[in-house]
């Protein structure tokens, strides 16, 4: 009987990334995580928005531990995962306002980093929702991704920030699988040109064709249930938005 090639570390990891904040990075990562959950994917979600986490306190949880400890090396860090029964997967909360964990020195992030590749063999799926921007902490954490999603909307500066994301982490790892969400799209057909001009320029400029993970339409019923930190899919589950991240979910497992 032939031995089966083990998996490549990090070959369940998605990391969901953004070159500005305000484009709904966090709440597409929770949903996201959820979708996957509700598909039979054994999922942890882990909040690398070091400084400025708030996973937490969209799904409106209590976490018992956070990254912080995980850094100060009181716990490990899986202990520091918790299950968020409403939605079926397992969360990492990190320690939002906390700018320490934002400095941390690259002998820690590599460390925290390959405790989370050897943590995501016991899951089918882990989601990463990254700090937003090009810096260090990101190109790290998400160096080992099997995919970056990079979420953009149709803002001329968020486009922008997306394409410049897409150009450094392009530079670091020319193999690197980067697609691309358009979030808070007013139809289909305005994500995709959101999605040409970002093609257009990575195209011409990079030689490089990103491929269209997705476009989540702008729906009144996400911002309802952020406000009621509740889950968009047992909030609204049926709303476009819901449709358009589950769309995502399948396509991530499928490929």
């Amino acid at each position: 009987m032939t031995e089966q090639p083990k998996p490549v570390r990090g070959h369940n990891v998605v990391a969901v990334a953004s070159g500005k904040g305000g484009v709904g990075k966090t709440w597409f990562s929770i949903t996201l995580s959820h979708a996957m959950a509700r598909i039979g994917r054994r999922t942890l979600l882990f909040d690398g928005d070091l400084g400025l986490a708030n996973v937490d306190i969209q799904l409106g949880l209590t976490p018992e531990h956070d990254l912080g400890e995980v850094i100060a090396g009181t716990i490990t860090l899986v202990r520091a995962a918790e299950h968020f029964p409403e939605g079926g997967f397992d969360v990492i909360a990190g320690r939002s306002g906390s700018g320490s964990l934002a400095t941390l020195a690259s002998q820690q992030l590599n460390a925290l980093r390959n405790d989370l590749l050897d943590m995501a063999r016991s899951y089918d799926c882990v989601v990463m929702d990254m700090g937003a921007g090009i810096d260090r902490v990101v190109r790290q954490l998400a160096g080992h991704a099997r995919v970056t999603l990079v979420v953009t909307t149709d803002e001329p500066t968020s486009i922008t920030d997306a394409y410049a994301f897409i150009k450094v982490t392009r530079a670091a790892n020319p193999n690197a699988d980067v697609r691309i969400v358009v979030n808070l799209a007013q139809n289909t057909r305005e994500g995709e040109r959101t999605y040409g001009i970002i093609l257009k320029a990575c195209q011409n400029f990079l030689k490089f064709t990103p491929p269209l993970a997705g476009i989540v339409r702008r729906d009144l019923k996400v911002r309802e249930a952020i406000r009621h930190q509740m889950p968009l899919l047992i909030r609204s589950p049926s709303c476009d938005a819901a449709r358009d991240v589950e769309a995502v979910a399948y396509s991530l497992s499928s490929s």
